[in-house]
């Protein structure tokens, strides 16, 4: 049948239905397109990770893996002097897990010379990612406040290591310790004996463990603040 002795409604019907195929098959190649770039934006996404890790970041690793195991040896021989400048250097040029442990052995050997204060800077670039490594770091943090005198940040410190270490009945009652300490330094005998109390209740062998008198030291922190 031509188009011209179809009727009216017929031919309304296929004009308008090319209209539609016409629409449908526009908006499949522009999603195409859309497919198409995004695709495209994917991949080179992709290649930028894959050229980073594998042109610049594991270089890094691998260069800073090695600079930290030349320092380890020179420890290692006695050499802590030349070993503390290679930590240092790693730490200060170094963000991966290498740099990361160098900040920590910068921070502990600058303790031992006595260089407070650059080993705070050093716990500072530490990011611990084991609860009692953190935990530790904190209260390293506290021991260099209390050597510069500065016990109200020591305080703060050993709470965080006492937070940081998550029960632990090894290492929770010793940072508690240190701070009854400090508390005790201040003069604040009723938070110093609190301490004591919950070491007593939380931790009861710790003291038989280590042959420290907890209850005793309880008591004359009471007295004292009772006294006051």
């Amino acid at each position: 049948m031509s188009k011209k002795n179809q009727p009216v409604d017929a031919v309304n019907g296929i004009d308008e239905l090319n209209e539609n195929l016409t629409s449908v098959t526009e908006k499949v190649q522009n999603n195409q397109k859309i497919i198409m770039w995004c695709s495209l934006g994917i991949a080179i996404i992709v290649a930028v990770i894959l050229i980073y890790i594998y042109l610049v970041r594991e270089p890094s690793v691998s260069k800073a893996n090695d600079e930290i195991g030349k320092a380890d040896v020179q420890l290692a021989l006695g050499n802590d002097s030349v070993a503390l400048a290679q930590y240092m250097n790693v730490a200060d040029n170094n963000g991966h897990d290498a740099g990361n442990r160098a900040a920590l052995q910068s921070a502990v050997m600058l303790y031992q010379k006595g260089d407070y204060e650059k080993a705070l800077g050093y716990l500072d670039k530490f990011s611990p990612s084991e609860s009692v490594i953190g935990a530790a770091a904190c209260s390293l943090k506290g021991d260099c406040y209390v050597n510069l005198d500065n016990l109200d940040k020591a305080v703060s410190a050993y709470k965080d290591a006492v937070s940081e270490s998550d029960g632990n009945p090894l290492y929770t009652p010793f940072f508690m310790m240190k701070l009854a300490r400090v508390y005790r330094e201040q003069k604040n005998f009723g938070e110093e004996a609190k301490i004591y109390q919950t070491i007593l209740n939380d931790y009861p062998e710790y003291g038989n463990a280590y042959g420290i008198d907890v209850e005793k030291y309880m008591k004359r922190a009471q007295i004292e603040a009772n006294a006051r």
